[in-house]
């Protein structure tokens, strides 16, 4: 098996640390590969790194910009674990510069970040009177901001990758209606995706139209851990909500979004822009507990009310049979009209992976309550182990085990399901918690995340080598930023910030990415 490990060694020249015997000898374990065809990547293949608005910009109203649903969330006591926000994040608003000459440095051909929808579409009061982005308010410094981070991407090269919303909407329009609740979500989004598509289009040839929708209205209205904080007992603790309804609601919209933005493009600006659009889904790998036909029906399941809950609507034009027969009348319908613009509903799908999970059948055998074991998330329940085994090996994320064949596993299961659609590995990245007592040099040598992007990347080329259109790879992320819920308090960057100076220092995984792709001879397009 081609092994595609191991492109290090020149990384112990260039990272400057003192390094002790044991973390040498786990570095060279990553450069012993005696690879004489490194790269099993197509031509033109994309090799980036992922960011989002919320959790890199900052700038915090700053040139026209409105209030966001994450500004109000993070600004209300006890929502995020360190009492942070994402005010100032990263400062990548003012300093992008500086971090596209990282990405230089790095030799990525692409660079994955996605647009606030608030700094393009503010609320502003004009005469009175309070002027949405449908009513055609749009924020010039808002439009410089992109194009002129675009223009300097294309500059060095680098292709952008854009997200028209990565969790993040205006506050308005949560105020004004209850956002995905409601069809007129559809409306204001279909006009922000028309003037993203008129004033980028013609340098951007990656469309994301969501991040994320199956973990958005997973957490924002089941959990009631993301904004808007929609939810009912016992799935949380919230002031409103419906945990059994409202999340397929908000997904019907949001579905209906994408296509109404994907007509858009289609009809208007894909014959002269040249471009391709697509969805990002979080693709986690579900593995049988047992080789019992239950829990592989369950396994499916869990499938079904993750992945397929979004991609089957807009590839096939229906739900899931599994969720139309678990869920009956709970589950939205789309009229003929929908169903007819749902047609060509994607060019590529994108995939967010990171870990894998167990599943155990709750249909047919009695589970403890906990999450996913409900009637409306499918009847099956998730577990890091087996016999006591984890399904991998445990980091610092509680969430996160390394089991790098999930990533091949995902991939063929997408694969097979959506005809071979082109895919793209959209974010994958490895975290790690910062601990009281840890120092920098503790988090720049991040062998582990070198570890384990080894191994999903070459589970990755073993499913491009058996077929799987697969056409870029994005890790999460260039730098350590604001993540969520969680603050600052977890690590995914390939480069170390100081979130008090905000100093950018390359970690150990930042010189091994740099190698990786230089061995893959990635060609100019």
């Amino acid at each position: 098996m081609l092994c595609i490990l191991f492109f290090a060694f020149q990384m112990f020249v260039l990272l400057p640390l003192p390094v002790s015997p044991e973390l040498l000898t786990l570095k060279q374990s990553l450069g012993n590969g005696n690879n004489n065809n490194p790269s099993s990547f197509p031509p033109n293949f994309l090799f980036g790194t992922a960011s989002s608005a919320y959790q890199y910009e900052g700038g915090y109203l700053s040139d026209g910009k409105g209030l966001n649903n994450w500004d109000v969330y993070t600004h209300r006591p006890g929502k995020v674990i360190d009492g942070s926000n994402g005010d100032v994040a990263v400062d990548h608003y003012h300093r992008y510069l500086e971090d596209i000459d990282l990405m230089e440095s790095l030799g990525v051909n692409s660079y994955r970040f996605s647009i606030s929808w608030a700094r393009i579409l503010p609320s502003k009061p004009l005469n009175d009177r309070i002027f949405d982005g449908r009513f055609g308010y749009v924020n010039v410094a808002g439009i410089d901001f992109y194009n002129n981070l675009i223009d300097a991407l294309l500059l060095k090269g680098i292709k952008p990758f854009v997200t028209l919303t990565h969790i993040d909407l205006p506050q308005e329009i949560e105020d004004r209606y209850g956002s995905w609740l409601s069809p007129e979500s559809q409306l204001d989004f279909a006009y922000f995706a028309d003037i993203c598509f008129k004033s980028f289009g013609d340098r951007v040839k990656y469309w994301v139209t969501f991040n994320e929708p199956n973990f958005q209205v997973k957490f924002g209205y089941r959990e009631g851990t993301f904004p808007p904080s929609r939810c009912s007992f016992p799935f949380g603790n919230c002031t409103s909500g419906d945990s059994e309804k409202e999340p397929f609601i908000a997904a019907h919209n949001i579905i209906l979004s994408h296509a109404a933005a994907v007509h858009i493009y289609r009809s208007k600006y894909e014959a002269k822009q040249g471009g391709s659009i697509g969805i990002v889904i979080n693709g986690a790998w579900f593995e049988p507990i047992s080789s019992s036909m239950a829990d592989k029906l369950a396994a499916e399941r869990a499938q079904c009310f993750t992945t397929n809950w979004f991609l089957d609507p807009i590839v096939f034009g229906i739900y899931p049979p599994e969720m139309q027969s678990i869920l009956g009348s709970i589950l939205p319908e789309f009229s003929k009209t929908e169903k007819e613009m749902l047609k060509k509903g994607l060019d590529f799908i994108g995939i967010n992976h990171y870990s894998s999970y167990y599943v155990q059948d709750c249909m047919f055998t009695a589970c403890e309550p906990g999450t996913r074991t409900s009637k409306t998330e499918g009847l099956w329940a998730q577990s890091y182990q087996k016999n006591g085994i984890p399904i991998g090996e445990s980091t610092d994320v509680d969430w996160l085990y390394v089991y790098p064949g999930g990533m091949e596993k995902i991939i063929t299961y997408v694969k097979k399901r959506f005809n071979n659609t082109p895919m793209i590995i959209t974010e994958n990245g490895y975290g790690e918690v910062t601990k009281a007592n840890s120092t920098i040099e503790d988090s720049l040598q991040d062998v582990n995340r070198a570890k384990y992007m080894a191994g999903y990347l070459d589970s990755l080329s073993t499913a491009i080598r058996k077929g799987a259109d697969v056409r870029g790879y994005f890790a999460w992320s260039l730098l350590d930023n604001f993540e969520w819920e969680y603050g600052f308090t977890r690590r995914f960057g390939l480069h170390h910030v100081d979130f008090k100076t905000l100093k950018r220092t390359p970690k150990f995984s930042a010189t091994w990415y740099k190698n990786f792709i230089a061995e893959s001879k990635i060609p100019d397009s």
